[in-house]
């Protein structure tokens, strides 16, 4: 498999661009997938400037509702004729907020009926043929991520706490697997879980946020000791993955994440490439 970060937060070079927002190309068994597209068009920039061409793009996974994974979809329909979009129908039917620093929208105001047809509707574990494999990501058996506390959605029934209901994961391989977490706010832990009771395949390796927000002002996430029982967790469950992670990791995370998985544990970027 081949995967190139097309946009992340952070940035090593100049000539490419970045935002708050996350979109990966990845090819495996033929096909040619993108997985979320960021905040704007961002990442159709940084495509060509890297030589990809989104016009071949086969496949579209968005991971969940929030506007920093699907906000450049509009864009890519525009520009790709082809491609189908996987994506859980509850990110598109409700309505998703953040009350950090003041109440604002997460979500995308964009009618995607004119594009109906190219959508492919999954909220439940699906073969998606080819080694791929679409997971839904609830699951309470671990703890979510502290960052989800200011997070809030409106699916039709009053504003109520963000149960990540429209979370998706995305699995590639059909001995090992890839998994892409997305922002992983049902928690690194759940998605793993569910992986391998859906799929019963070793993970070999995960890339994608894992929403753990460093502590700022008055906003206090998990402290070290959470982040050491995380980290242990996932070395002592899954000894031989390795985990590339950005986005929505902190800074102060990563670091402490990384004195348990060491090399393991590795940061990605815009731009940054991978051959599995």
């Amino acid at each position: 498999m081949k995967i190139q970060v097309l946009l992340d937060n952070k940035i090593q070079d100049a000539d490419l661009e970045t935002e708050h927002g996350l979109s990966i190309y990845l090819e495996s068994q033929g096909q040619k997938w993108l997985l979320d597209t960021g905040k704007t068009d961002k990442f159709v920039k940084n495509a060509h400037s890297l030589g990809i061409d989104i016009k071949d793009i086969d496949l579209v996974f968005i991971s969940h509702g929030h506007s920093d994974h699907i906000g450049g979809l509009p864009t890519f329909l525009e520009m790709n004729s082809k491609a189908k979009v996987v994506v859980s129908e509850k990110a598109l039917t409700q309505k998703f907020f953040s009350t950090t620093n003041g109440l604002k929208s997460l979500g995308i105001d964009f009618d995607f009926t004119p594009y109906k047809d190219r959508f492919i509707y999954v909220d439940e574990f699906i073969d998606f043929g080819k080694g791929v494999y679409i997971v839904p990501c609830i699951n309470d058996k671990f703890s979510y991520p502290k960052g989800n506390v200011d997070l809030y959605k409106d699916g039709g029934f009053g504003f109520q706490h963000d149960d990540f209901d429209h979370e998706l994961a995305v699995c590639f391989g059909t001995t090992e697997l890839l998994v892409y977490t997305g922002c992983a706010h049902n928690g690194i832990m759940n998605i793993l879980e569910n992986v391998h009771s859906y799929t019963h395949l070793p993970v070999s390796c995960l890339i994608g946020g894992f929403h753990l927000i460093d502590s700022f002002d008055m906003e206090f996430f998990e402290n070290n000791e959470e982040l050491d029982e995380i980290s242990k967790a996932i070395h002592d469950e899954y000894p031989n993955a390795y985990l590339y992670t950005g986005h929505c990791t902190g800074n102060e995370a990563f670091k402490r994440l990384k004195m348990v998985l060491g090399p393991h544990l590795n940061a990605f970027y815009t731009g940054f490439s991978l051959e599995v």
